[in-house]
Protein backbone atom coordinates (compact mmCIF):
# COMPACT_ATOMS: atom_id res chain seq x y z
CA UNK A 1 0.00 0.00 0.00
CA UNK A 2 1.31 3.88 -0.97
CA UNK A 3 2.02 6.39 1.92
CA UNK A 4 -0.38 8.51 1.02
CA UNK A 5 -3.24 5.69 0.84
CA UNK A 6 -1.91 4.24 3.93
CA UNK A 7 -2.81 7.79 5.69
CA UNK A 8 -6.09 7.87 3.99
CA UNK A 9 -6.65 5.01 5.86
CA UNK A 10 -5.72 5.79 8.85
CA UNK A 11 -7.92 8.85 8.55
CA UNK A 12 -10.40 6.39 8.22
CA UNK A 13 -9.62 4.85 11.37
CA UNK A 14 -9.24 7.79 13.51
CA UNK A 15 -12.40 8.80 12.03
CA UNK A 16 -14.18 5.85 13.70
CA UNK A 17 -13.12 6.56 16.94
CA UNK A 18 -15.59 9.62 16.66
CA UNK A 19 -18.40 7.19 16.66
CA UNK A 20 -20.15 5.46 19.03
CA UNK A 21 -19.58 1.81 19.35
CA UNK A 22 -21.02 -0.40 16.72
CA UNK A 23 -23.14 -2.60 19.17
CA UNK A 24 -24.89 0.56 20.93
CA UNK A 25 -25.45 2.39 18.11
CA UNK A 26 -27.06 -0.33 15.94
CA UNK A 27 -29.41 -2.25 18.32
CA UNK A 28 -29.12 -4.80 15.40
CA UNK A 29 -28.81 -8.18 15.71
CA UNK A 30 -26.43 -10.24 16.29
CA UNK A 31 -26.97 -13.13 13.89
CA UNK A 32 -25.53 -13.77 10.52
CA UNK A 33 -22.50 -15.18 9.30
CA UNK A 34 -18.69 -14.53 8.61
CA UNK A 35 -17.58 -15.04 4.97
CA UNK A 36 -14.41 -17.33 5.12
CA UNK A 37 -13.68 -17.70 1.82
CA UNK A 38 -10.12 -15.69 1.53
CA UNK A 39 -11.19 -15.11 -2.04
CA UNK A 40 -13.72 -12.91 -1.54
CA UNK A 41 -12.37 -9.87 -0.39
CA UNK A 42 -14.80 -7.71 -2.08
CA UNK A 43 -18.21 -8.81 -0.86
CA UNK A 44 -20.23 -5.76 -2.79
CA UNK A 45 -23.78 -7.34 -3.45
CA UNK A 46 -26.14 -10.27 -1.70
CA UNK A 47 -28.84 -11.87 -2.82
CA UNK A 48 -31.20 -15.09 -1.07
CA UNK A 49 -31.44 -17.98 -2.81
CA UNK A 50 -35.46 -19.21 -2.74
CA UNK A 51 -34.40 -23.08 -3.49
CA UNK A 52 -31.25 -23.57 -1.57
CA UNK A 53 -32.39 -22.65 2.31
CA UNK A 54 -29.88 -20.31 3.55
CA UNK A 55 -27.29 -19.96 0.89
CA UNK A 56 -26.12 -15.79 -0.13
CA UNK A 57 -24.77 -15.22 -3.67
CA UNK A 58 -22.40 -12.76 -3.48
CA UNK A 59 -19.53 -11.39 -5.88
CA UNK A 60 -16.51 -9.35 -5.64
CA UNK A 61 -16.09 -5.73 -6.57
CA UNK A 62 -13.63 -4.95 -9.59
CA UNK A 63 -10.74 -6.89 -10.62
CA UNK A 64 -12.05 -9.93 -10.42
CA UNK A 65 -13.49 -11.66 -12.81
CA UNK A 66 -16.93 -12.80 -14.06
CA UNK A 67 -17.29 -14.68 -11.02
CA UNK A 68 -20.30 -14.90 -8.57
CA UNK A 69 -19.96 -17.16 -5.24
CA UNK A 70 -22.78 -19.04 -3.38
CA UNK A 71 -21.96 -19.14 0.78
CA UNK A 72 -23.73 -21.67 3.41
CA UNK A 73 -24.92 -18.85 6.18
CA UNK A 74 -24.65 -21.83 8.31
CA UNK A 75 -20.68 -22.55 7.69
CA UNK A 76 -19.59 -18.99 6.00
CA UNK A 77 -18.21 -21.66 3.79
CA UNK A 78 -18.32 -20.78 -0.22
CA UNK A 79 -20.20 -23.93 -1.50
CA UNK A 80 -20.24 -22.98 -5.69
CA UNK A 81 -18.36 -20.71 -7.62
CA UNK A 82 -19.96 -20.17 -10.87
CA UNK A 83 -17.91 -18.84 -13.84
CA UNK A 84 -19.92 -16.74 -16.20
CA UNK A 85 -19.35 -17.02 -19.80
CA UNK A 86 -20.20 -15.65 -23.02
CA UNK A 87 -19.96 -12.04 -21.65
CA UNK A 88 -17.22 -9.49 -21.86
CA UNK A 89 -14.43 -8.87 -19.67
CA UNK A 90 -16.42 -7.44 -16.32
CA UNK A 91 -15.45 -4.12 -15.66
CA UNK A 92 -16.68 -3.06 -11.97
CA UNK A 93 -19.70 -5.56 -10.82
CA UNK A 94 -21.79 -3.49 -7.94
CA UNK A 95 -24.96 -5.82 -7.05
CA UNK A 96 -26.88 -8.99 -7.69
CA UNK A 97 -30.90 -9.65 -7.28
CA UNK A 98 -32.73 -12.87 -7.99
CA UNK A 99 -35.95 -12.01 -10.41
CA UNK A 100 -39.15 -14.33 -10.24
CA UNK A 101 -37.95 -15.80 -13.42
CA UNK A 102 -35.37 -17.99 -10.99
CA UNK A 103 -32.45 -16.39 -13.08
CA UNK A 104 -29.66 -14.20 -11.00
CA UNK A 105 -28.99 -10.37 -12.25
CA UNK A 106 -25.17 -9.42 -11.58
CA UNK A 107 -25.28 -5.70 -12.23
CA UNK A 108 -21.65 -4.55 -14.07
CA UNK A 109 -22.96 -1.24 -13.18
CA UNK A 110 -20.12 0.57 -11.38
CA UNK A 111 -17.86 3.44 -12.67
CA UNK A 112 -15.41 5.02 -10.37
CA UNK A 113 -14.58 7.98 -12.47
CA UNK A 114 -18.44 9.42 -12.17
CA UNK A 115 -19.99 8.39 -15.49
CA UNK A 116 -17.19 7.77 -17.35
CA UNK A 117 -18.36 4.99 -19.63
CA UNK A 118 -21.58 5.32 -21.40
CA UNK A 119 -23.23 2.64 -21.06
CA UNK A 120 -22.91 -0.57 -18.47
CA UNK A 121 -23.99 -4.29 -18.65
CA UNK A 122 -26.42 -6.27 -16.47
CA UNK A 123 -25.50 -10.52 -17.25
CA UNK A 124 -28.45 -12.82 -16.02
CA UNK A 125 -28.36 -16.50 -15.80
CA UNK A 126 -29.97 -19.38 -14.05
CA UNK A 127 -29.76 -20.36 -10.25
CA UNK A 128 -28.03 -23.75 -10.81
CA UNK A 129 -30.38 -26.44 -8.36
CA UNK A 130 -27.09 -28.28 -7.96
CA UNK A 131 -24.38 -25.97 -6.07
CA UNK A 132 -21.18 -26.73 -7.33
CA UNK A 133 -18.21 -25.06 -8.84
CA UNK A 134 -19.42 -24.61 -12.83
CA UNK A 135 -19.59 -22.70 -16.02
CA UNK A 136 -22.65 -21.36 -16.86
CA UNK A 137 -23.41 -19.59 -20.14
CA UNK A 138 -24.77 -15.60 -18.86
CA UNK A 139 -26.84 -13.12 -21.47
CA UNK A 140 -25.41 -10.11 -21.37
CA UNK A 141 -27.59 -6.64 -21.68
CA UNK A 142 -26.12 -3.30 -22.40
CA UNK A 143 -27.55 -0.29 -19.91
CA UNK A 144 -27.53 3.20 -20.81
CA UNK A 145 -29.36 6.10 -18.29
CA UNK A 146 -31.90 8.52 -20.08
CA UNK A 147 -29.84 11.37 -18.59
CA UNK A 148 -26.64 10.31 -19.63
CA UNK A 149 -23.81 8.44 -17.74
CA UNK A 150 -23.46 7.61 -14.06
CA UNK A 151 -22.03 5.55 -10.95
CA UNK A 152 -24.22 3.15 -9.42
CA UNK A 153 -24.32 -0.04 -7.09
CA UNK A 154 -27.65 -1.05 -6.73
CA UNK A 155 -29.49 -3.56 -8.48
CA UNK A 156 -32.66 -4.49 -7.71
CA UNK A 157 -35.15 -6.90 -9.52
CA UNK A 158 -39.01 -7.03 -8.18
CA UNK A 159 -40.23 -9.92 -7.20
CA UNK A 160 -43.17 -9.99 -8.95
CA UNK A 161 -42.98 -7.97 -11.96
CA UNK A 162 -39.47 -8.48 -12.72
CA UNK A 163 -38.70 -5.23 -13.61
CA UNK A 164 -34.99 -4.21 -12.90
CA UNK A 165 -34.10 -1.06 -10.88
CA UNK A 166 -30.67 0.81 -10.70
CA UNK A 167 -30.11 3.12 -7.82
CA UNK A 168 -26.83 5.73 -8.33
CA UNK A 169 -24.37 6.43 -6.29
CA UNK A 170 -24.35 10.15 -5.94
CA UNK A 171 -23.84 12.73 -2.50
CA UNK A 172 -25.60 15.62 -4.06
CA UNK A 173 -27.98 13.83 -6.82
CA UNK A 174 -28.36 10.54 -6.69
CA UNK A 175 -31.82 8.79 -8.28
CA UNK A 176 -33.60 5.89 -8.93
CA UNK A 177 -33.90 4.22 -11.74
CA UNK A 178 -36.18 2.01 -13.85
CA UNK A 179 -35.64 -0.74 -16.56
CA UNK A 180 -37.56 -1.47 -19.63
CA UNK A 181 -40.40 -3.74 -18.92
CA UNK A 182 -38.13 -6.77 -20.42
CA UNK A 183 -34.56 -6.59 -20.91
CA UNK A 184 -33.46 -6.72 -24.46
CA UNK A 185 -29.78 -8.66 -25.41
CA UNK A 186 -30.04 -7.30 -29.09
CA UNK A 187 -30.54 -3.53 -28.36
CA UNK A 188 -29.66 -0.97 -25.40
CA UNK A 189 -31.75 -1.13 -22.53
CA UNK A 190 -32.50 2.48 -21.53
CA UNK A 191 -33.46 3.48 -17.63
CA UNK A 192 -35.59 5.95 -16.79
CA UNK A 193 -35.45 8.05 -13.52
CA UNK A 194 -38.17 7.72 -11.53
CA UNK A 195 -36.95 9.14 -7.90
CA UNK A 196 -34.21 10.97 -5.99
CA UNK A 197 -32.51 8.72 -3.43
CA UNK A 198 -29.25 9.71 -0.63
CA UNK A 199 -25.98 8.21 -1.25
CA UNK A 200 -26.97 4.37 -1.91
CA UNK A 201 -24.66 1.62 -1.92
CA UNK A 202 -27.14 -1.40 -1.94
CA UNK A 203 -30.62 -2.06 -2.44
CA UNK A 204 -33.14 -5.12 -2.11
CA UNK A 205 -37.12 -5.62 -2.62
CA UNK A 206 -38.48 -7.83 0.13
CA UNK A 207 -40.02 -11.25 -1.25
CA UNK A 208 -43.17 -10.02 -1.63
CA UNK A 209 -42.53 -6.99 -3.49
CA UNK A 210 -44.16 -4.80 -1.10
CA UNK A 211 -41.18 -3.03 0.11
CA UNK A 212 -37.89 -1.79 -1.15
CA UNK A 213 -34.94 -1.21 1.38
CA UNK A 214 -32.13 0.92 0.77
CA UNK A 215 -28.62 1.45 2.66
CA UNK A 216 -26.03 3.87 2.46
CA UNK A 217 -22.31 3.68 4.77
CA UNK A 218 -24.42 5.29 7.67
CA UNK A 219 -28.10 4.79 7.34
CA UNK A 220 -30.47 2.21 5.76
CA UNK A 221 -34.12 2.58 5.07
CA UNK A 222 -37.28 0.95 3.85
CA UNK A 223 -39.91 2.01 1.91
CA UNK A 224 -43.61 0.92 1.02
CA UNK A 225 -43.61 -0.13 -2.80
CA UNK A 226 -46.77 1.29 -4.54
CA UNK A 227 -47.58 1.87 -8.35
CA UNK A 228 -44.39 1.05 -9.30
CA UNK A 229 -42.38 3.53 -7.10
CA UNK A 230 -41.11 4.01 -3.50
CA UNK A 231 -43.70 5.89 -1.00
CA UNK A 232 -43.38 7.97 1.38
CA UNK A 233 -40.72 9.01 3.95
CA UNK A 234 -39.13 6.13 4.32
CA UNK A 235 -38.73 4.03 8.18
CA UNK A 236 -35.12 3.97 9.59
CA UNK A 237 -33.44 1.08 9.95
CA UNK A 238 -30.94 0.17 12.82
CA UNK A 239 -28.42 -1.15 10.48
CA UNK A 240 -25.07 -1.93 11.56
CA UNK A 241 -21.86 0.29 11.57
CA UNK A 242 -19.33 -1.70 8.92
CA UNK A 243 -17.10 0.54 7.23
CA UNK A 244 -17.58 -0.46 3.45
CA UNK A 245 -21.10 -1.02 4.10
CA UNK A 246 -21.57 -2.08 0.60
CA UNK A 247 -24.58 -5.01 0.41
CA UNK A 248 -28.22 -5.57 1.99
CA UNK A 249 -30.42 -8.03 0.94
CA UNK A 250 -33.97 -9.47 3.10
CA UNK A 251 -33.82 -13.23 4.18
CA UNK A 252 -35.51 -15.92 1.78
CA UNK A 253 -38.58 -15.34 4.25
CA UNK A 254 -38.82 -11.38 4.64
CA UNK A 255 -38.30 -12.15 8.20
CA UNK A 256 -34.76 -10.26 8.27
CA UNK A 257 -32.33 -7.84 6.50
CA UNK A 258 -29.18 -9.56 5.97
CA UNK A 259 -26.38 -6.52 5.80
CA UNK A 260 -22.75 -7.05 4.34
CA UNK A 261 -19.48 -5.09 4.11
CA UNK A 262 -16.25 -5.48 1.66
CA UNK A 263 -12.87 -6.82 3.50
CA UNK A 264 -11.23 -10.42 3.93
CA UNK A 265 -13.31 -11.96 6.54
CA UNK A 266 -16.50 -9.66 6.03
CA UNK A 267 -19.39 -10.31 8.30
CA UNK A 268 -23.08 -10.06 7.17
CA UNK A 269 -25.03 -8.83 10.20
CA UNK A 270 -28.51 -10.25 10.20
CA UNK A 271 -31.71 -6.92 11.66
CA UNK A 272 -34.97 -8.27 11.62
CA UNK A 273 -37.67 -6.86 9.66
CA UNK A 274 -39.36 -4.24 12.27
CA UNK A 275 -43.42 -3.83 11.69
CA UNK A 276 -44.76 -0.80 12.35
CA UNK A 277 -41.27 1.33 12.26
CA UNK A 278 -41.89 5.31 12.65
CA UNK A 279 -40.64 7.37 9.41
CA UNK A 280 -37.32 9.12 9.84
CA UNK A 281 -38.04 12.80 10.67
CA UNK A 282 -34.77 13.25 8.37
CA UNK A 283 -36.96 12.04 5.25
CA UNK A 284 -38.46 14.57 2.99
CA UNK A 285 -42.07 14.71 2.10
CA UNK A 286 -43.88 12.13 0.36
CA UNK A 287 -43.60 10.80 -3.21
CA UNK A 288 -40.05 9.07 -2.93
CA UNK A 289 -36.51 8.87 -1.17
CA UNK A 290 -34.90 12.36 -1.40
CA UNK A 291 -31.28 13.08 -1.55
CA UNK A 292 -29.81 13.88 2.23
CA UNK A 293 -26.66 15.10 1.62
CA UNK A 294 -24.35 14.79 5.11
CA UNK A 295 -27.37 13.68 7.05
CA UNK A 296 -27.54 10.12 7.33
CA UNK A 297 -30.48 8.21 9.18
CA UNK A 298 -29.00 7.36 12.76
CA UNK A 299 -28.97 7.99 16.53
CA UNK A 300 -29.16 12.14 17.30
CA UNK A 301 -26.83 13.91 18.76
CA UNK A 302 -23.78 16.54 17.80
CA UNK A 303 -20.78 13.95 18.23
CA UNK A 304 -22.32 11.30 16.53
CA UNK A 305 -22.85 13.79 13.38
CA UNK A 306 -19.64 14.96 13.34
CA UNK A 307 -18.31 11.99 13.58
CA UNK A 308 -20.05 10.59 10.66
CA UNK A 309 -19.61 13.58 8.96
CA UNK A 310 -15.57 12.68 9.16
CA UNK A 311 -16.19 8.83 8.47
CA UNK A 312 -18.06 9.20 5.64
CA UNK A 313 -15.35 11.93 3.90
CA UNK A 314 -12.25 9.38 5.17
CA UNK A 315 -14.09 6.41 3.67
CA UNK A 316 -15.09 8.29 0.32
CA UNK A 317 -11.23 9.36 0.29
CA UNK A 318 -9.88 6.29 0.83
CA UNK A 319 -12.03 4.17 -1.57
CA UNK A 320 -10.83 6.99 -4.29
CA UNK A 321 -7.92 6.57 -4.09
CA UNK A 322 -8.26 2.78 -3.97
CA UNK A 323 -9.64 2.67 -7.32
CA UNK A 324 -7.83 5.01 -8.89
CA UNK A 325 -4.68 3.43 -8.02
CA UNK A 326 -6.00 0.50 -9.47
CA UNK A 327 -6.54 1.78 -12.76
CA UNK A 328 -2.66 3.37 -12.90
CA UNK A 329 -0.78 1.77 -14.81
CA UNK A 330 2.11 -0.08 -13.35
CA UNK A 331 5.72 1.61 -14.12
Amino acid sequence: MRPHLLSLTAAAAAALALLPSAAAASGSASSGFTITDPRIKESSGLAASRIHPGVYWTHNDSNDGPYVYAVDSATGKTVARITLTGIGKPRDIEGISLGPDGQLYVGDIGDNLGGSWNHVWIYRFAEPKTLRDATLKAEQFTVKYADGPRNAEALMVHPVTGRVYIASKDERAGGLYEGPEALSASSTNTFRRIGDVPWVTDGAFSPDGGRLALRGYLWAKTYPWKDGRPAGAGEAVAAPWQGQAESVTYTADGSALMFGAEGAGSRVVAVPVASGAKPSPSSSAAGAPAPAPGAPAGPEGGSFTKGALVLVAAITLTLAAKRLLRRRPKA
